[in-house]
């Protein structure tokens, strides 16, 4: 895929669909992104990409047009440590709203007070093998920050969400369990359908780990899947989880859908394939009760 200019800002995705069953009072889209606007919140010099400018305002006409009544909303790289734009955001939802900011070591008690006061529920760390970004992704933390950050998430009340490999994961696994933390994995631990398959043993022991409920997974199909439109090839995975833990499990969107180009999904058909391959009950559970729980949402 050849490379997206730092310069050309590009283009929202349209406003997707409805599902084809309205879904749930309740309903959380669990990873989703808030960037800019950028005359407010500028992106961060040096970064990997650049993204739309996906305001807070464009992330609720997206919730508003596929049904959500709630979001969680996780700090991008092309914003570095600078978690203006999703502060802002999560402050001004009515609640609506729960933030992952990305932080390093510099972060003060004082701010880790402030943010957890204010809706944010936890920090994101990226340990990525990608030959998207084989120099390494700009902007992150890394799991060396997460493991001297770690006390200090807990003191404050703060989950660690891990967007990394499943190897990279299982080969960390004594270091992150050991933070006695709650660990939310992004995007299905980022598998590889045709590379392995679900009898892997790194994948196997991911799965051991949600399991027994010491890891949480955000079903985000989309990356994790060569097979568009419909991901075919990440369902053995995505049933695996639900087969696994369904009370450890998040529905995400991963809107604006960055970098997908002619690949970018309808939201709205997103939720459909998720419900097709879980089913109504615990489709329910995963959109409502489980986000509720992890991120501390009150009732409707």
């Amino acid at each position: 895929m050849a490379e997206q200019s730092l310069e050309k800002i590009p283009p929202l995705p349209p406003l997707p669909g409805r599902p084809s069953v309205p879904l749930p009072p309740g309903a959380c889209d669990s990873h989703g992104h808030i960037f800019g606007p950028f005359d407010r919140f500028p992106l961060a010099a040096s970064r990997s990409y650049t993204p739309p400018e996906a305001t807070f305002e464009a992330h609720r006409a997206m919730m508003e047009a596929v049904g959500f009544s709630r979001a969680v909303v996780v700090q991008g790289s092309a914003h570095g440590t600078d978690n203006r734009a999703i502060l802002d955001g999560v402050a001004r939802s009515d609640g609506r709203l729960r933030g992952i900011v990305v932080i390093d070591n510099s972060v003060t008690d004082e701010e880790l007070a402030n943010m957890a006061a204010s809706g944010i529920v936890g920090a994101r760390f990226t340990e990525l093998v990608s030959t998207r970004y084989a120099g390494g992704m700009k902007g992150v933390s890394r799991f060396s920050e997460l493991e001297k950050l770690g006390p200090r998430l807990r003191e404050h009340g703060l989950h660690a969400q891990l967007f990394s490999n499943c190897p990279t994961i299982v080969a960390n696994l004594d270091m992150l369990l050991g933070l006695d933390l709650p660990l939310v994995i992004d995007h299905m631990g980022r598998i590889g359908p045709g590379d392995w398959g679900p009898t892997d043993a790194d994948f196997q022991r991911l799965l051991a780990c949600v399991r027994e409920g010491r890891m949480w997974v955000k079903l985000t199909a989309l990356r994790s899947s060569r097979d568009f439109p419909d991901y075919a090839d990440a369902r053995p995975f995505h049933e695996a989880f639900v087969a696994a833990n369904p009370d450890r499990l998040l529905f995400g969107s991963d809107w604006p859908l960055l970098n997908l180009g002619e690949r970018t999904p309808d939201v709205g058909k997103l939720v459909d394939i998720f419900r097709d391959w879980t089913g109504p009950e615990l489709s329910e559970r995963i959109l409502v009760d489980n986000p509720a729980r992890l991120y501390g949402f009150g009732p409707i």
